[in-house]
């Protein structure tokens, strides 16, 4: 465990890791961990401190993840506190916990957080350990901010879990934008036959397929690595959009091949914008890709919230990335629920957290009341240059609402 008192001393940034994904089932959690404990309130009630901890992946395969989120949010936390690491007088204690990405560990952890009296936990890289999370939350009545994981079951899973990054359905209408009116148009999805490959072309289906698209699937084994032949049966299917879906280290032969086979410079070819150390796996197809982007430094367009961040966590000696923001928010949340909410009270912090309009990194945002949807803009973007010199270039913004996902009524 690691605790820090946020002042107006800067935090050390960490290690940089690898990343990648994990998952898993759902637990409950024993009358021990329940919040508040006994005797007169925890000690932060009685002396006035708002104990707030942060379970994310601070080692593990989603380690850079978790590094970013937790930059992010220091340097929210310093900006939304004007430096003083105080709200309405009441100072905010952070506290890390390391899950590692394992969800086992991440529910001990929060558990041990709640008998503390801890009435707020953050974090969370990993869209298993989420869902492990989210129904903690409401069994002990704790405000839960989701970070990095994308899993839309998050949404409206019940009243007391929040999210402060995007989820998967706003990737995909982000997608869809390129597309433009789906009805009677191909898309063909092009991913490994795997679960992450059979997931993204289910999303594709139920997203896009709704709209009137004709929704088709190329799936390589992932043990593949001649992906040829697989370039060939996309560029043969004549699709208006071919969505990639592809993790692991054949990356750079599946665009090599892509690219090769013609399918680049026949129609519209879009996937996700990872982090900036995926950049140079694109090598020379990375200009003639579409990227959906949840955030790049500078997607922003330069408004005061992301430069307040790109400083913070630059001065800080770390270095903003794709989900730096979703910590950024999470501070930004976390300030909003005691300030215009309570310090104690979890239902007055999610009152006041309920249909917030705020000015964030990526512009302004909003958070659904119904099923606390985080709404907020999406990116196009494209890649400049290749290899170690490739950066993103922003092509167009998808408003906040037109990428927004359908509202879900909460579980409670």
């Amino acid at each position: 465990m690691r605790r820090r008192a946020v002042g107006t001393v800067r935090p050390r940034s960490l290690t940089l890791t690898a990343l990648a994904t994990a998952g898993l089932l759902l637990t409950g959690c024993t009358a021990a961990g329940q919040a508040g404990g006994s005797g007169g309130g925890s000690a932060g009630e009685r002396d006035g401190t708002v104990r707030v901890g942060l379970v994310y992946s601070r080692t593990g395969l989603l380690a850079a993840y978790g590094k970013q989120y937790r930059d992010g949010f220091m340097a929210g936390l310093d900006h939304a506190t004007g430096g003083t690491g105080k709200v309405d007088g009441h100072r905010i204690e952070v506290t890390e916990q390391d899950d590692a990405g394992d969800p086992g560990k991440a529910v001990s952890a929060a558990k041990n957080l709640i008998g503390k009296g801890y009435k707020v936990l953050a974090g969370t890289t990993d869209s298993g350990v989420a869902l492990q999370m989210a129904p903690l939350a409401a069994q002990n009545k704790v405000l839960y901010i989701d970070g990095p994981a994308a899993t839309d079951a998050v949404t409206g899973v019940n009243a007391y879990t929040f999210r402060s990054g995007r989820q998967s359905y706003q990737d995909i209408l982000t997608a869809g934008t390129m597309l433009g009116e789906a009805k009677g148009r191909k898309v063909t999805v092009l991913a490994q036959d795997s679960t992450f490959g059979q997931a993204n072309v289910a999303a594709v289906k139920a997203v896009l397929g709704e709209r009137g698209a004709e929704v088709g699937s190329v799936l390589a084994p992932p043990s593949a690595t001649d992906l040829t032949p697989f370039a060939r049966q996309v560029k043969a299917a004549g699709p208006d959009l071919v969505f990639v879906a592809w993790a692991g280290s054949t990356a750079p032969a599946l665009w090599t091949a892509l690219d090769q086979q013609g399918v680049l410079d026949a129609g519209k070819v879009v996937t996700g914008l990872a982090g900036t150390a995926s950049y140079p796996v694109f090598g020379a197809a990375g200009s003639k890709v579409s990227f959906l982007a949840h955030y790049f430094p500078g997607a922003g367009g330069g408004n005061a919230v992301e430069k307040a961040m790109l400083d913070g966590v630059a001065e800080a000696g770390g270095t903003p990335d794709l989900f730096t923001p979703d910590g950024f928010t999470a501070a930004q949340m976390v300030v909003r629920a005691v300030r215009d909410g309570s310090a104690t009270d979890t239902s007055a912090m999610v009152k006041a957290l309920e249909g917030w309009t705020f000015d964030g990194v990526k512009g302004k945002q909003r958070i659904r009341a119904e099923d606390h949807a985080l709404v907020q803009p999406m990116f196009v973007a494209r890649l400049t240059g290749k290899g170690a010199t490739a950066v993103p270039e922003l092509v167009s913004t998808a408003p906040m609402d037109e990428v927004a996902p359908p509202a879900k009524p909460s579980a409670g």
